[in-house]
């Protein structure tokens, strides 16, 4: 899964305005922006903390907060993006966090 291009599409509040889209070269960096997404809310929330810590939980219920999320994985064997919704994007999230925890 190394090396797929995927754009991240979000909507945080049901404000179509709201839209927005980020694009990472891999699956991998897909999942440490969402991570960083949610890292930066927290500081945000809460300035006056030096160190937060969350578990997948916490970063599912941000995930499933938003008003909309879903990534388009780019597919190398048919030229095209394969869409992906909010349960694959949890998935792979807890995967990329284990991955990088051994």
């Amino acid at each position: 899964m190394a090396n797929k291009h995927t754009i991240l599409l979000m909507q945080t509040s049901p404000n179509r305005a709201t839209r927005t889209f980020m694009d990472y070269d891999s699956i991998s960096q897909a999942m440490d922006g969402i991570c960083g997404l949610y890292e930066r809310k927290l500081k945000e929330l809460n300035p006056a903390i030096r160190n937060i810590t969350y578990d997948i939980a916490d970063l599912y219920n941000f995930i499933d907060g938003l008003a909309d999320m879903s990534a388009l994985v780019y597919d190398h064997s048919i030229h095209a993006y394969l869409p992906y919704d909010r349960e694959w994007i949890k998935q792979r999230t807890f995967q990329h966090l284990k991955k990088l925890a051994h």
